[in-house]
């Protein structure tokens, strides 16, 4: 089934004509603390729960998903499709697109992006690998082999397995006052 995506400015105007619609940013809390649109509620990705979700929505309403630049709102849509629910929206090109097309965002404390995070952790690792290899032992060169192999794999299949454990560290979990 394919995901339907709306502009940012279509949003926009869609919240305009009606106060109540629902937003949910999947992103981390960081990284919600650090932008988002005002409308918006935070339900970091791996703790959605489509049932929960969508329970307190409307049957007729669609609810709109939004992450930093469109891939964990489409991954949000695909788990609420595959739990039954079809009325689910993506915002093509997430947080970014939004600022970009000029809507009013509230920016907080800022913190490091999920993406950042993946690139200075992955590139030291293999940094770490290279030397290991170099220093103490070349088995050690398996390591940047491995983190390279899941790259490529994350670039193929647009699953970040580094990511997704990067968001479940403390510093990526804070609290925030917007939630379901």
């Amino acid at each position: 089934m394919s995901i339907a995506t709306i502009s940012p400015n279509a949003l926009a105007r869609r919240h305009a004509e009606n106060k109540s619609l629902r937003l949910i940013d999947v992103r981390t809390p960081a990284e919600f603390q650090n932008a988002h649109l005002e409308f918006a509620q935070n339900v970091p990705l791996d703790q959605l729960d489509p049932s929960a979700v969508m329970g307190s929505a409307g049957s007729n309403e669609p609810v709109y998903f939004i992450c930093q630049g469109g891939t964990r709102s489409k991954k949000a849509c695909e788990k609420l499709q595959q739990a039954g629910f079809t009325n689910v929206v993506s915002v093509d090109g997430g947080t970014q697109a939004c600022e970009q097309a000029g809507l009013p965002l509230i920016h907080g404390k800022a913190a490091m992006s999920l993406e950042r995070q993946v690139r200075i952790a992955a590139g030291s690792l293999v940094l770490a690998g290279v030397a290991l290899s170099l220093l103490v032992h070349p088995a050690f060169i398996g390591l940047s082999a491995f983190i390279g192999a899941g790259l490529v794999f994350a670039g193929i299949t647009d699953t970040c397995g580094m990511g997704m454990m990067l968001a479940r560290m403390p510093w990526n979990r804070r609290p925030v006052a917007c939630s379901v």
